[in-house]
């Protein structure tokens, strides 16, 4: 598939079904899958009986990736753990509302990292330590109480970090209508949070001009390598900074900006801008923070627009840089603002009305970084911290 790139687990479990003609009693265990607002129990059983039938049912092999306590600096593998538990499909559910979801592609992004801190004056709740990781998701409901909801529907929306979930709050997900001409992966990507993080950004903060000149920072990431092209419809000049030359060729030779740089190459970022935009920059999207917004600054043209998008660059660091430009903003009459792409709820369906028209048009691209397997996830996330990911990361854990 145009745009994906994919890379096989180290190893694998293998995923069975457990079936016995034997009764058994049944033996419970407990654990807890936490959505960002409330938390909802599940019990797995290692046998399930129906009455009703006189057989047993089959039980699932459910895979998991467990954070395992909280962290203060870069996220390692050994931050997280996998483990095997055994759920019923047939399982009561709890609440009217819910369903068993099947996961089928889970979203790696660099906000999780805020997560993996003990720290709860975010705008999303920490993660639970012996708990799995959660995060955006493409999944395929199995068992459902919910009316809105029917097995063999694909939503969207945040799910645990395992194979099987079961999702009280399902308010959170979208329904996904298949399309032959769109990947259900897009949905956690160009389709899903990181791609109106992109439009949202672009369009409601940046406020573009035709003509103007862009400065967009990880651009061949999940979010910059829309923004770009987004910039190049609007008839604006681009300019992308990414650190490897695969990156770079990506964004000039397939995503279609007009210019991209190697930002490690570079000893002066400030030089390195007045080299690409000798006439200044009109907007600045950025994605990393730290020094590269600190010449960005420099480099501003009056009643410029600074999107603050996300600043991976200092999320991991115990003393985060300080910015030392910030006269600029003054001088230059500099709109900055940060933005959540949850501020922009009710322009979602005209973005993805407009992306996915674009795309099917073939007036944009979009590319993934797929891992295959959910043991390949640990490796996948830290990954995006030391920029060993070639577009947007994609774990896929089971076939559609």
């Amino acid at each position: 598939m145009l745009g994906e790139r994919r890379t096989k687990a180290p190893f694998e479990f293998g995923v069975g079904v457990l079936t016995t003609k034997s009764i058994h009693l049944a033996a419970l265990t407990h654990f807890q899958f936490v959505l960002p607002t409330e938390r909802c129990k599940l019990l797995c059983t290692s046998f399930s009986f129906s009455f009703s039938s006189g057989v047993m049912a089959e039980l699932l092999q459910n895979k998991q990736v467990i954070f395992k306590g909280y962290i203060d600096d870069l996220p390692k593998e050994t931050d997280m753990e996998l483990k095997l538990s055994k759920i019923d499909p047939n399982i009561p559910l709890q609440a009217s509302s819910a369903i068993l979801v099947k996961n089928l592609y889970l979203s790696c992004d660099p906000y999780m990292r805020g997560r993996m801190r003990d720290f709860h004056g975010s705008y999303i709740p920490p993660f639970r330590p012996a708990l799995p990781l959660e995060g955006f998701g493409v999944s395929k409901v199995i068992h459902s109480n919910n009316p809105n909801f029917k097995p063999g529907d694909f939503v969207c929306g945040f799910t645990g970090w395992e194979e099987y979930s079961v999702i009280q709050r399902t308010e959170q997900l979208r329904k996904i209508q298949p399309d032959d001409h769109i990947p259900l992966s897009f949905h956690v990507g160009l389709l899903g949070m990181p791609g109106f993080t992109a439009y949202a950004g672009f369009y409601e903060v940046c406020s573009p001009q035709k003509g103007e000149y862009v400065f967009v920072s990880a651009a061949s990431g999940a979010v910059g390598q829309l923004v770009g092209q987004l910039a190049k419809l609007h008839g604006c000049y681009v300019v992308g900074s990414a650190g490897s030359q695969e990156k770079i060729d990506l964004l000039k030779d397939k995503l279609g900006f007009d210019d991209a740089f190697n930002y490690k190459e570079e000893s002066d970022l400030d030089a390195a801008l007045k080299r690409y935009f000798p006439q200044g920059i009109d907007i600045y999207f950025d994605n990393v923070g730290g020094e590269m917004l600190d010449a960005a600054l420099l480099n501003m043209r009056i009643h410029g627009r600074i999107a603050v998008c996300g600043m991976v660059s200092q999320q991991s660091l115990s003393n985060p840089k300080g910015i030392y430009n910030l006269f600029n903003l003054i001088s230059r009459r500099i709109k900055m603002q940060g933005f959540l792409q949850s501020d922009y709820l009710h322009l979602y369906q005209r973005f993805l009305e407009d992306v996915s028209s674009y795309y099917k048009q073939g007036k944009i691209f979009y590319f993934e970084d797929m891992n295959e397997g959910l043991e390949s996830a640990p490796a996948a996330f830290v990954g995006l911290f030391y920029g060993k990911n070639v577009g947007k990361q994609v774990i896929r854990v089971a076939h559609e």
